[in-house]
């Protein structure tokens, strides 16, 4: 199982939200290069990198503080970089190629805009990554603040349809919580899709990432972990033990 260190970026720093909220925000360093290459020093070959301010449709000071800091984290040595983040049209997706990028997430354009989804997916095959985020089996769009009616199996099933091979899940009522994780959500959301997940949203202990890797890989390809590691409830070398467990 892949573990991905997360680093969520505003503005240049690197930050968590809580349930994806913009108002409970925690920064946590001025330097995210900094943090991907301790990340790299420690063990990790891959990181999650979300660019929040593209996501919220910030300022350009703040867009072009984040775009600076995910081409220099795509050339830290022995790092690929799964990135995402308000990526809505095929120049943002280029644009994240070009810098680098080996995965590249889309999330709201995947409802709102499913003749863009299909062309992502055939332009850019392995590159693109459905990034799906539910509450009570509903999707949840534009940083997670509005909901399109239409359920997470609905859009798994169809993403799966249009040849999407990668996908992060993301259990909005346990993001940023560390209230601990729920293996048969993602377990589910595996057999809509055809493939296994990277599962996102609460993980909290050593056991959470034990739970998930011992669902096999071909239910989770993945777990993403942020704030458990920033505020110290378990190590970056301990949880990659406990994935490759």
């Amino acid at each position: 199982m892949i573990l991905f260190p997360a680093i969520d970026l505003i503005a240049g720093k690197v930050v968590r939200l809580s349930r994806g909220d913009r108002n409970k925000m925690d920064v946590y360093s001025p330097d995210p290069v900094a943090v991907a290459e301790d990340f790299a020093a420690r063990g990790a070959t891959w990181i999650h990198v979300v660019d929040l301010s593209a996501t919220f449709e910030e300022d350009a000071d703040a867009l072009a503080a984040n775009e600076r800091a995910i081409r220099a984290i795509c050339q830290v040595p022995g790092i690929s970089v799964d990135t995402g983040g308000g990526v809505r049209n095929m120049s943002a997706l280029d644009r994240l190629v070009r810098a680098g990028a080996r995965r590249i997430a889309i999330g709201t354009a995947l409802v709102r805009d499913p003749e863009f989804a299909v062309e992502a997916q055939r332009e850019f095959g392995e590159f693109v990554v459905a990034d799906v985020a539910a509450k009570n089996g509903q999707v949840r769009v534009n940083g997670w603040r509005e909901g399109e009616g239409v359920s997470a199996d609905e859009l798994v099933a169809r993403l799966a349809y249009f040849g999407y091979r990668h996908l992060v899940f993301t259990d909005i009522a346990r993001d940023g919580m560390q209230t601990g994780i729920d293996v048969s959500a993602y377990e589910h959301i595996a057999r809509v899709a055809g493939f296994p997940v990277v599962a996102s949203g609460g993980i909290a202990t050593l056991d959470d990432l034990r739970a998930l890797a011992a669902a096999g890989d071909d239910v989770i390809e993945g777990a993403i972990t942020g704030r458990a590691l920033y505020e110290g409830a378990f190590t970056l070398e301990d949880a990659l033990s406990a994935a490759s467990a």
